[in-house]
């Protein structure tokens, strides 16, 4: 379902035009599938994220009609009805999805993965892991080695996605500020002169 894509390390969600040009953007990916999904999917618009390497689709499922009581049973066993349900939404719709993602990777060049909500239940499948290489001084080592030695990751890699996902939540704010002061830097360089049509 998913082909490698030459070039796919660039310009990424259609932002940051400091990075490499040529990897199409995806301003427009949320609207794409919300025209695209079949619309007895979800119960609304999916909750759709994209970065320079993947698209993640994620949509909310209709209710589960059975009521579980509030006891610890009942939690597993509602627990255990959404994760089926989510498993044979999986199963009802993957010709679809392929048809729909082999489309999306056409048209933004970068793989497509799934989810689907419903209840307290997410889950995601297809999601690529992506490698990220990076030179840490000791300073940053220590962390990640303090990490590890407490039992908290098990490796170096595994402590540097911990950072990242801990920052992810609590730097929220800031990230949407970073992100819409890169889309205003984008509009700016758009709007400017073009540098190639300079008096000779």
């Amino acid at each position: 379902m998913h082909r490698g894509w030459p070039g796919s390390g660039g310009r990424g969600s259609g932002r940051g035009g400091w990075q490499q040009a040529d990897l199409p953007p995806s301003d427009d990916v949320a609207a794409w599938f919300a025209g695209r999904l079949p619309g007895d999917w979800f119960t609304g618009a999916p909750q759709v994220t994209a970065d320079r390497d993947e698209i993640v689709v994620v949509g909310e499922l209709p209710a589960l009609q059975m009521q579980y009581p509030d006891t610890d049973a009942g939690r597993t066993d509602a627990a255990a009805a959404e994760a089926g349900r989510i498993s044979r939404f999986r199963e009802d719709t993957r010709d679809a999805r392929i048809e729909i993602a082999q489309q999306a990777e056409g048209r933004y060049r970068r793989k497509v993965a799934w989810g689907a909500r419903v209840g307290g239940t997410t889950e995601l499948f297809t999601t690529a892991s992506v490698p990220v290489m990076t030179r840490l001084r000791q300073p940053e080592r220590i962390v990640l080695d303090t990490l590890v030695d407490a039992g908290v990751a098990r490796s170096r890699s595994d402590a540097l996605s911990w950072a990242v996902r801990l920052v992810g939540q609590h730097a929220d704010d800031w990230l949407d500020e970073l992100r819409t002061a890169m889309a205003r830097v984008d509009d700016l360089r758009a709007n400017g002169p073009d540098a190639s049509s300079g008096e000779s």
